[in-house]
């Protein structure tokens, strides 16, 4: 569920590395929605996240609060981070015409279990955007020989 705060996010976009350099997105493996583990859980899987927010032109110039949250299939938080940025209106700009931000971070998820995991961006804690991600298990877990007194994959 997205607010009708006047910064929307643009994109938020799962890689394998990302940096925010000169308002420019460098990424390294980028776009995935699905992670695949071959090692018992949890792990420890390094990610990164970047997202861009679109600021009105009446919002720039001002401080914003904003963060990201990973979450579980249950709402547990897995990640946070966030902070504050200010977009500024650059020589030459047309009046009205909005600006962006962007924000990348790298860090290891802990992953306990598969499944749906969400992503959600708040500004000012108002959620504006959301998305989501899978973790299942590889074949080299799956194909694992079934022992008496197992319950199986679950």
């Amino acid at each position: 569920m997205t607010s009708d705060h006047p910064i929307r996010a643009e994109w938020i976009i799962l890689a394998d590395a990302a940096s925010v350099v000169g308002n420019k997105l460098y990424l390294l493996g980028g776009g995935w929605d699905r992670l695949v583990v071959n090692t018992p859980l949890p792990v420890r899987q390094p990610c990164a996240i970047a997202v861009s927010f679109r600021v009105p032109w009446a919002e720039t110039n001002a401080r914003h609060q904003f963060s990201l949250e990973v979450q579980d299939e249950d709402g547990n938080p897995l990640l946070r981070a966030g902070g504050h940025f200010e977009v500024g209106r650059p020589a030459g700009a047309p009046a009205g015409q909005p600006q962006r931000f962007q924000f990348a971070i790298t860090a290891p998820l802990e992953l306990k279990r598969t499944g749906t995991h969400v992503i959600v961006a708040r500004i000012e804690n108002d959620e504006v955007d959301r998305t989501t991600f899978s973790v299942d298990l590889g074949p080299a877990l799956l194909m694992q020989p079934f022992q008496p007194g197992d319950q199986g994959p679950s």
